[in-house]
């Protein structure tokens, strides 16, 4: 085991180079270890499942989401985490010893077990001998170099395999937006290869021709936009666009950033600019609701219902409250509104009860073993707490809402934040 102890200050500059590639490969015998330990606890969780006659297609339900609350990681990548363990341990034990000896780290051994995933288990076993049986073959590698190598094998022990995923993968084009800094947002195409070569080339070619001053990329960002929306792209575009500001920003001159749901923080003034565009564009609507936050906490006030369906304002209210997933260390999109304490054990429908989730994590909680328990502190702000089937205990807040602790002085009986929906006629 590396002995991972403070650093000497006194080091000259050929110690702290040799320390960084220390530190590098510990980094990779700790993936090797996690990835054991990764595949044992799916083997132990198995087992004892199908000890106590849980059927073979639920066994190991929210397994993943237990390996990601561990690794402090998203419920997606814990899916990943936990299939690269499977595949390392139990069909490609070369490239596993290739990590575990820092020959690669754990984003290369992850490409090896992605490009191999087509196969069959014998197919995939050679593929792992070829490419890690001779760790020394994998010095100076770089990750395209690593993946192409993988997939050349992949394609030559079975190429129908790979053909077939290759036409599968197009059935799984997508589009995805992800927030960026400075309030811009990243928006992501997945595509077929020749459908995604050609809107490049076409962005490309356009401006390559403009040369009306601004740059290739804002040319190229600026018609797609065009092309997507058939508007031009400093016009508005026709979408509801909810954003929650504190009163005294919007009407008061406050610098306290506002919150765009499922985006984020951003500027007063930026938040300003969107208010100011919206009321001025006759196209555009904009309409106005008041949400009174708690006035010690700034958390929202509570609503309830004694349906088992959270009615539609109830459940715009956690999803302002909420933001995202209120799962630990997942940021994906709301798409259930969900009772923390189960409808049919007696869990209200109510604020403090309901959570906003994505899907994936909805349908993990509903495994045996998880408790979720939600409830609020005495400032108002809001908590869920989650107990794992190994008896781990996580706890989630809601996000402050905008302004919430940059106030002096008394509250007055709970200011009121402003929610401005904004959507063009």
């Amino acid at each position: 085991m590396f002995d991972l102890g403070t650093l000497d200050s006194d080091a000259d500059e050929a110690a702290l180079v040799a320390r960084i590639a220390e530190l590098e490969q510990a980094k990779s015998v700790a993936a090797a270890e996690q990835a054991k330990a990764t595949a044992a606890f799916d083997v132990a969780r198995r087992a004892r499942e199908a000890a106590a006659g849980v059927l073979p297609a639920r066994r190991g339900r929210g397994l993943a989401n237990e390996v990601a609350l561990a690794r402090r990681d998203s419920p997606n990548r814990g899916g990943k985490h936990l299939g690269l363990a499977r595949a390392l341990v139990h069909e490609m034990p070369h490239t596993l010893a290739a990590l575990a000896a820092g020959a690669l780290s754990e984003w290369r051994a992850t490409l090896i077990v992605r490009e191999s995933a087509c196969l069959s288990v014998e197919d995939r076993r050679r593929l792992d001998a070829e490419m890690c049986a001779d760790q020394r073959s994998l010095d100076g590698l770089g990750d395209a170099r690593i993946a192409a190598h993988a997939k050349a094998i992949a394609y030559r022990l079975d190429p129908q395999a790979v053909v077939d995923r290759a036409v599968r993968a197009e059935s799984e084009a997508t589009v995805s937006i992800r927030p960026a800094p400075d309030t811009m947002t990243y928006v992501t195409a997945l595509l077929p290869m020749p459908q995604g070569v050609s809107v490049y080339a076409a962005l490309k070619r356009f401006a390559d021709s403009c040369g009306d001053g601004r740059s290739r990329g804002k040319v190229m960002a600026d018609t797609l936009v065009e092309r997507v929306t058939g508007r031009p792209a400093d016009v508005a575009t026709p979408i509801a666009v909810a954003l929650v500001i504190t009163d005294e920003t919007l009407l008061g001159g406050d610098t306290a950033p506002a919150r765009v749901p499922g985006y984020g923080p951003i500027p007063a003034a930026i938040a300003l600019r969107l208010v100011n565009a919206a009321t001025c564009d006759e196209r555009s609507r904009a309409t106005l609701r008041r949400l009174y936050k708690h006035p010690a906490g700034g958390a929202l006030v509570a609503m309830e219902s004694r349906s088992r369906f959270f009615p539609k304002g109830l459940a715009r209210f956690i999803a302002l409250r909420d933001d995202t997933c209120r799962t630990p260390y997942c940021d994906a999109p709301i798409r259930h509104t969900d009772h923390a304490d189960p409808h049919i054990r007696g869990g209200p429908t109510n604020g403090v009860n309901g959570r906003g989730s994505c899907e994936a994590c909805n349908y993990a909680k509903q495994a045996p073993g998880w408790r979720v328990h939600g409830w609020t502190h005495d400032d108002g702000t809001h908590v869920i707490d989650f107990t794992t089937p190994t008896g781990k205990r996580h706890a989630s807040k809601a996000p402050p809402l905008p302004g919430v602790g940059e106030q002096t002085g008394d509250v007055e009986g709970g200011l009121a934040d402003h929610l401005a929906h904004y959507h063009a006629a």
